[in-house]
């Protein structure tokens, strides 16, 4: 790769990371400011039931594919469209089968696990929604494999506002449940709508082995991985749903959702553009150390923070909001999953990295090692101690990040510690101010303060300490601002 493509390269990586972070950032705004009404509204069991029906549709999305999306991402040669329309054709008769049965036995599932009336409903419209989201792949593929993700954020940003709003207008009229269910479904009709209008093609019916015999070598490991992830979590909440009061999954899920905010606000965009990215140079070596040890890097340094601000504030504001007193029954799991979440934050760009590279058979043995903790754990401290035996699992389980890291160091010779270290003690220094000033939260406007003067804080120490690692990046961070 030469000096000029090279150059190109890199910022179209930053700039699709920037483009997902910044474009998506008043989505995720919504998103948080949507979710906290709702858990205002609406019981912990009515999460409870939602998080449980959820993971029931992720299960059954499981069988939609056999990881022939992810081979064409991987795929160094731009797909023909022969190759297209058979990963379309075989996917969409997949889903067409999902769905019939999973229809055919809605009354069995709806007595496995006690629904309602609204509960059913809720099940079938992400029936739905599932369907409708399988037809998007294709579109979303071509557009990965661009590496354009500013396109490709904008039907998340419009799907994911139809669906807070719709959701937020139905709890407030006491649709309970059933907001969940019209939700989904008019998210699915908009998400489909959109991409389709960012990203033309033509679907089409057909099926050649020779076509996809090549990707299903890659697939095939890789969708394993994604069996393992499905058995590890969706599998999990399922079990959990079945022996624990859905009011306690109601805690569980709460707790996992906003100790997961700065993964859903920074790492998911970069392990987004990362996978991609990382297979588009998986040949030149140096230029992908380089990319890894900036990967690690922006997210120590930008998620480190976002955590500890979480943990620190989420106390007293559970004190100060109206209405909100009922969660605090979970914030053990929270503080548990949030520790668990900074880990996985690392764990995931490496586990890309691998991927990038082929290896997915390592990948693979990771996530046996993962699920089999997982089921060994969960179960016995649920039992010993109850349903915080989930969020100490997690942590258990996060903390083998040192496996990823060390397999990927005999390919690519990359310093995680090195990109980790000065962020760390500057949320460290951080930590130490939010801390000893926590108790002088008294109202939501001392809140705000203290959270901002924590954040000025830390951003003048970055100034400081990290200036010649930051400013590099700036013009393209101010470009797609």
């Amino acid at each position: 790769m030469d000096q000029g493509a090279l150059e190109a390269f890199k910022n179209k990586v930053v700039g699709g990371v920037l483009a997902l972070t910044t474009r998506t950032f008043i989505l995720q705004i919504i998103s948080f400011t949507a979710t906290f009404i709702l858990t205002i509204l609406l019981s912990p069991e009515i999460f409870g039931i939602f998080f449980v029906v959820s993971a029931v549709i992720s299960f059954l999305t499981y069988f939609s594919d056999i990881g022939l999306a992810a081979a064409l991402i991987q795929k160094k040669d731009e797909p023909v469209r022969s190759e297209l329309v058979s990963v379309f054709t075989l996917q969409q008769v997949i889903v067409t089968l999902v769905v019939a049965v999973s229809f055919l036995n809605v009354s069995l599932i709806s007595r496995f696990y006690k629904l309602s009336g609204d509960g059913t409903f809720l099940f079938q419209a992400l029936l739905v929604s599932f369907f409708l989201s399988s037809l998007k792949t294709i579109p979303s593929i071509l557009l990965e494999r661009k590496l354009d993700f500013s396109l490709l954020v904008v039907p998340q940003i419009l799907e994911n506002l139809a669906f807070y709003l719709t959701a937020v207008i139905l709890a407030l009229l006491n649709l309970g449940i059933a907001s969940f269910a019209w939700a989904a479904l008019i998210r699915g009709i908009v998400g489909l709508i959109a991409i389709y209008s960012v990203s033309p093609w033509v679907p089409g019916l057909g099926f050649s082995y020779s076509s996809v015999r090549h990707l299903i070598t890659f697939g095939i490991p890789f969708q394993a991985n994604s069996l393992l992830a499905l058995v590890k979590d969706d599998l999990l909440t399922l079990y959990l749903g079945k022996i624990l009061p859905f009011s306690f999954i109601g805690y569980l899920g709460w707790a996992k959702k906003w100790a997961e905010i700065p993964l859903r606000l920074i790492m998911d965009s970069a392990v987004r553009v990362t996978f991609p990215a990382f297979s588009r140079i998986q040949k030149e070596t140096a230029l992908l150390k380089k990319a890894i040890d900036k990967t690690v890097f922006f997210l120590a340094l930008l998620i480190l923070p976002v955590s500890v601000l979480l943990i620190v504030y989420i106390k007293p504001a559970i004190g100060i909001i109206p209405k909100y007193q009922k969660w605090e029954p979970a914030l053990p799991a929270f503080y548990l999953f949030s520790l668990s979440a900074v880990l996985a934050s690392f764990s995931s760009p490496i586990v890309n990295a691998l991927n990038a590279l082929g290896k997915i058979r390592k990948t693979l043995g990771l996530m046996l090692l993962w699920t089999v903790m997982t089921w060994m754990l969960v179960p016995v401290l649920t039992n010993l101690i109850g349903y915080n035996g989930w969020p100490i699992s997690a942590l258990l389980i996060s903390s083998t990040l040192f496996l990823p890291v060390s397999m990927l160091k005999k390919y690519v010779s990359f310093d995680f510690w090195k990109n980790l270290k000065t962020p760390l003690v500057l949320t460290l220094v951080m930590f130490l101010f939010s801390f000893m000033t926590m108790s002088f939260v008294y109202n939501i406007y001392t809140l705000v303060a203290l959270i901002s003067a924590s954040l000025l804080l830390y951003l003048l120490l970055c100034f400081y300490f990290l200036k010649k690692d930051i400013l590099p990046f700036l013009p393209e961070f101010l470009k797609r601002v």
